[in-house]
């Protein structure tokens, strides 16, 4: 009988289909692996009926476009995974240079994010969405499932908010700092 997440078992069946031993990898040389490895900034807003959450998350990536579809993780210690665990629908505000500030408040923990009225307001569906973000993306949560000390997230996108122009300075994440993106950062192709 096989014990764990179903991750340890998959990890477990391919080590044993394959013939080969898989060594064991420290938390600390995971993240390293990671460290120089961007990920693009979002934060990530939801309302399951007693009061709005939002975190930050650098995992958010796009897996299908038709139909629409998105994932993201959460972590089991996120004071907002219990909302998002039991919320229909979450609002993905994909960040630009510009919105740092948003990514620095979803990133603070012990504090209320929603305490600036002014910043933010709710969709005509329910939803949380902070104001001066011009791309966002609702969806509807499709499936969760466990993955060691996180949730999956997977959910289709019903609504998105596009502007008509493109800053080209998108936030990202990469060895522990906030980095934009932007024509300073463009390599050209030979």
């Amino acid at each position: 009988m096989t014990h764990g997440t179903p991750a340890d078992a998959s990890a477990e069946h391919l080590a044993h289909s394959s013939g080969r031993s898989f060594g064991i990898v420290s938390a600390d040389d995971f993240k390293s692996a990671f460290r120089e490895h961007p990920g693009g900034v979002s934060l990530i807003t939801a309302d399951a009926g007693d009061g709005p959450v939002a975190l930050t998350a650098t995992s958010v990536a796009s897996v299908s476009v038709d139909p629409p579809l998105l994932v993201f993780s959460v972590s089991a210690l996120s004071s907002s995974a219990p909302t998002l665990a039991a919320a229909e629908t979450v609002v993905v505000h994909l960040l630009e240079a510009d919105q740092l500030p948003l990514a620095q408040l979803g990133a603070t923990s012990g504090i209320d994010r929603f305490a600036d009225t002014d910043a933010w307001t709710r969709l005509v569906t329910g939803e949380p969405v902070f104001h001066g973000v011009p791309r966002w993306i609702r969806a509807r949560v499709l499936n969760r499932f466990d993955a060691g000390g996180s949730t999956v997230f997977v959910a289709h996108a019903v609504q998105v908010n596009v502007p008509d122009t493109h800053s080209g300075r998108g936030l990202v994440y990469v060895n522990r700092q906030w980095h934009h993106l932007g024509e300073h950062s463009r390599i050209e192709h030979p």
